[in-house]
């Protein structure tokens, strides 16, 4: 895997007004973990407006952890280099069950839907014309999938698609890439891959960067409904500083005039984001449900030595998953 970089930008810097000095906030700064969509310079200039907000709300210095991977930010919050982040699957529930964080807002999509789909997606001219063509020809097709910890990128199209048909996509294709979405679309498009794992902001994000290309794909296959990404906070934060943290984002984009279309217009870089609803650690469940759905599908379909062996495998499961969903909810 590439080297992740990670970009420590601070947010504020200080401004000079009518020959007036405005200090910056100054303290130790808060840190904002950012889950990357495209580049991590384009993730983090999409959340920059947002983030001098909140700034300027907390009177207290926020810089933004931007980073180019997944593992990259799972990184970063196991070395406490992150407060708050927008986080989704595996990733949100390490968060809270292992780094001492708390689900306190799920965002809100500007379509009104309640999630987003993974898609599988190919060429227009492509031979393959739905799922089925796709899973026809074993170790023919050349595949760009996300991080095992991408939800949309990984998770789902194995647990729906693969899984369930006894394959496992790492060993039925020809050969497999992994990137971040919009890299993946581009490599659909310029024809170094035959399909690619995606997903709907991405997507509507690459039409943006790159219409041209974007007219060549076509897809195939959409998920069922992924819940809206996280945002999670530290335990650890003061009460005070925590509580206007959270009434601030819940409350970003809700004002009226002048000032909620600012903040709406901010809202509006950030791909398919309209606001954050009040939520809490149990909006995480179905992510668990996917993963232990996954596990049991390969527990299934792989090969044993004898049923022993499978029935202890599938117990372990069920208890993990047990374990996993009483973590999640603190019970």
């Amino acid at each position: 895997m590439a080297c992740v970089l990670l970009f420590l930008v601070s947010v504020q810097a200080d401004e000079v007004v009518a020959d007036e000095v405005v200090q910056a906030p100054t303290g130790t700064p808060i840190r904002f973990g950012i889950l990357p969509i495209g580049s991590a310079a384009e993730s983090r200039e999409q959340w920059r407006p947002l983030l001098e907000d909140l700034e300027h709300r907390l009177g207290h210095p926020v810089t933004a952890v931007s980073v180019s991977s997944y593992a990259g930010l799972s990184g970063a919050i196991g070395e406490q280099r992150v407060d708050m982040a927008f986080l989704s699957g595996r990733l949100a529930i390490e968060a809270v069950e292992h780094q001492h964080m708390s689900v306190v807002a799920q965002f809100e999509r500007d379509d009104g839907a309640k999630g987003n789909v993974a898609m599988l997606i190919v060429r227009a001219n492509s031979p393959i014309r739905s799922v089925k063509d796709l899973l026809a020809k074993p170790g023919h097709w050349r595949y760009a999938r996300g991080e095992t910890l991408s939800v949309t990128g990984y998770v789902a199209p194995e647990a729906e698609v693969f899984a369930p048909n006894g394959l496992n996509s790492d060993t039925f294709f020809a050969s497999v890439r992994v990137g971040n979405h919009q890299n993946n679309a581009l490599a659909v498009s310029n024809g170094e891959v035959d399909v690619a794992t995606c997903n709907n902001p991405d997507l509507d994000l690459f039409r943006r960067n790159f219409p041209t290309e974007a007219s060549q794909l076509r897809v195939i296959w959409h998920s069922t409904l992924i819940p809206s990404g996280v945002l999670v906070v530290r335990d650890g934060m003061p009460e005070p500083q925590r509580r206007q943290l959270i009434e601030f984002m819940q409350n970003y984009g809700r004002a009226a005039g002048a000032a909620g279309e600012r903040e709406r217009a901010n809202l509006a870089r950030i791909p398919n984001l309209a606001g954050f609803a009040p939520a809490d650690n149990a909006v995480l469940r179905p992510f668990i449900d996917m993963e232990y759905r996954l596990m049991r599908e390969q527990a299934e379909h792989g090969r044993w030595v004898n049923d022993q062996a499978k029935k202890t495998r599938m117990g372990q499961i069920d208890t993990a998953y047990q374990a996993d969903l009483k973590q999640l909810l603190r019970e």
